[in-house]
């Protein structure tokens, strides 16, 4: 078994660095001769070995496109898509879709065994094997290691992950319902598997974004909160100006556009428009004042008027009355192709679930939580937690296809980075820093639009809250 530690060394012998996917590629193949092969590859003015040196490894990109519509086409999560759950077993539905799925993405790179196959087959006490489950139980034993029970549709096991292990960091990030594959070797008992690797679905090593053939510009924003009284009227204005006169062609709201009413005590206190229907008129007022040559993507959040459960409905005709006829309005999650660059929508208030699970997780590294996100090849993992899920016969919260922009909101902070080659983005929020987040010892970074070039997907961030926004290339 091919251990991280003597990776890096064979790098550093000949004084190159390593990126951290090219470690988890060599480990995955368990191929020393691969180490030597991309050594040879790496020029000698360069200092880092990247997945570009690695020998049969072809950097793929999706170069063209059938565009349904050559501007903006919802390819996932148009409206009355969302459907209501009949019966309890909607969920055995809804759990198998996401096994099949995600173990099917695995399965590419781990050839594993059913777990009911290592009970009856003494040979797997011999050798490594692998399998691919489901989640069921997490938990640390007394000894500081990490015991997870695997479950596939043939039955349980428990794993081990020792904390000697090199890629026991990522053991501790295991959370409740995830899929995953685990490559080790089977006690001579059979009722346990002490794990080497761990596998995730991830996004492919392979994976090179779309970017459109012609201009165009996208502007990506998120929790406005039109009613509260944290709601920043004055710096909206300036990016309404400030749209209006500049070259973006597209403007994306990834959920909470309103405050919403009941959605936390005591939030009446805190209204400048108790009444829903006043909230939206508003917000549809200020979008209509853009011009029409801009059209503006309408997701819901946890504060908008649908149901709590994702995936969540588009938001009801009946609050739309005051709106443009350039608004389109998707549901949560949705995934949007502008211009054939394809951009994940959701709100995400799974970020509450995984900032609590996950060690090292904070709110004020939100891009953190969207790689994560990205690793499990899921928006929200675990199920009965903070974050309500309604069952269909399809998991809507898999990340599938994978998209060029994650483009989530919710906690109020801007976080913006890389992933091979998906471009995670949290817009922020239009509202001040709340009683609760004061509370919660949140600080928001209100006002900003984050604006992308499709041709070139690099993201520049537009600070309305000073006088004269200036973009700030990242």
């Amino acid at each position: 078994m091919l251990v991280k530690s003597a990776i890096i060394e064979r790098f550093l012998d000949e004084k190159l660095q390593v990126h951290p996917d090219v470690i988890t590629y060599i480990i995955e193949r368990d191929d020393t001769s691969l180490i030597d092969r991309i050594i040879e590859r790496v020029p000698s003015e360069c200092l880092v070995a990247s997945l570009c040196h690695v020998p049969g490894l072809c950097l793929s990109r999706d170069g063209f496109r059938f565009l349904g519509d050559p501007e903006i086409e919802v390819v996932l999560g148009r409206e009355q898509t969302a459907k209501p759950i009949d019966n309890v077993g909607d969920y055995v539905t809804y759990f198998n879709n996401r096994y099949t799925t995600l173990s099917g993405i695995i399965r590419g790179r781990c050839n594993a065994a059913p777990i009911e196959a290592l009970f009856r087959n003494d040979r797997y006490t011999q050798e490594e094997c692998a399998i691919i489950g489901m989640i069921a139980d997490i938990r640390t034993t007394a000894n500081g290691h990490r015991m997870a029970q695997l479950e596939d549709r043939t039955g349980t096991i428990n794993v081990l992950f020792n904390r000697a292990h090199s890629e026991f960091g990522e053991a501790e990030k295991l959370v409740h319902d995830e899929v995953v594959g685990v490559k080790g070797t089977l006690s001579s008992e059979k009722t346990l598997l002490f794990a080497d690797h761990l596998f995730r679905p991830d996004i492919p090593f392979s994976h090179q974004p779309y970017m459109s053939d012609r201009p165009g510009k996208v502007a990506l924003i998120s929790d406005i909160h039109v009613g509260s009284n944290t709601f920043l009227e004055e710096e909206w204005l300036s990016f309404s100006d400030w749209l209006s006169d500049s070259e973006i062609s597209y403007l994306l709201i990834a959920g909470d556009m309103v405050d919403g009413i009941g959605i936390y005590p005591g939030q009446e206190h805190e209204l400048t428009l108790p009444n829903i229907y006043e909230q939206y008129d508003r917000l549809g007022e200020y979008l209509s004042d853009l011009p029409s040559r801009i059209k503006i993507i309408c997701a819901p959040g946890n504060h908008d008027v649908v149901r709590g459960a994702e995936p969540q409905p588009a938001i009801p005709e009946q609050f739309r009355k005051k709106y443009s006829k350039n608004c389109v309005f998707v549901e949560n999650p949705a995934m949007v192709s502008v211009q054939g660059v394809k951009v994940l929508m959701y709100h995400g208030r799974s970020y509450d679930d995984l900032i609590g699970m996950i060690p090292g997780a904070s709110y004020e590294e939100s891009d953190d939580i969207m790689i994560e996100m990205l690793k499990r090849r899921h928006l929200s993992p675990s199920y009965g937690r903070k974050t309500p899920i309604a069952a269909a016969t399809d998991d809507r919260l898999v990340i599938d296809p994978v998209p060029e922009i994650l483009h989530t909101g919710h906690v109020h902070i801007l976080g913006v980075s890389h992933y091979r080659g998906v471009l995670c983005i949290n817009a922020g929020t239009w509202q001040s820093q709340t009683t609760f987040q004061k509370q919660m010892n949140i600080n928001p970074t209100p006002a900003k639009a984050v604006v992308l070039d499709l041709m070139t997907l690099k993201p520049v961030i537009c600070d309305f809250m000073s006088t004269e926004p200036t973009p700030e290339p990242i």
